[in-house]
């Protein structure tokens, strides 16, 4: 019985916990920000609802921000592509079988990792031209 009930609870009961505890910190997050918006807006001291909301708008990141992330989670990819696509090599160059798992897994592994991070650092150098027509910045 406890063989059956212990994966239910990983795979089932806690995936909905954490999804309904992320859910509710956000609509909390929410609710606050609108009493306040709504007790700035019933005290009427010469208020710019429009700017008060503004101000409690969640912040968002810059293109510049996004830019360097892209770049990031590009350079992590790639580098871990290499890595198991190195390893699965170096297996198969000691002599392990292509269809065992220490060969095929790092390989396989590898080659996605590896396509997710150059696809991430291609968005980073075409996205990246167009930074200073739309940021200003240099």
């Amino acid at each position: 019985m406890v063989n059956i009930l212990v994966p239910i609870a990983i795979c089932a009961i806690l995936p909905i916990c954490i999804v309904a505890i992320i859910f509710s910190t956000i609509m909390n997050a929410d609710n606050k920000r609108a009493a306040v918006l709504m007790k700035a807006l019933e005290t009427n001291n010469n208020i710019d609802a429009d700017k008060l909301a503004e101000a409690l708008n969640k912040p968002r990141k810059t293109a510049r921000e996004r830019l360097t992330g892209r770049l990031l989670r590009g350079c992590i990819f790639s580098l871990v592509g290499i890595v198991l696509l190195a390893v699965g090599i170096f297996n198969r160059a000691c002599g392990v079988d292509i269809e065992a798992d220490p060969v095929a897994l790092p390989l396989m592994s590898g080659a996605i990792s590896l396509a997710v991070g150059v696809s991430f650092l291609i968005v980073y150098f075409v996205t990246r031209k167009d930074l200073p027509a739309h940021d200003g910045e240099k």
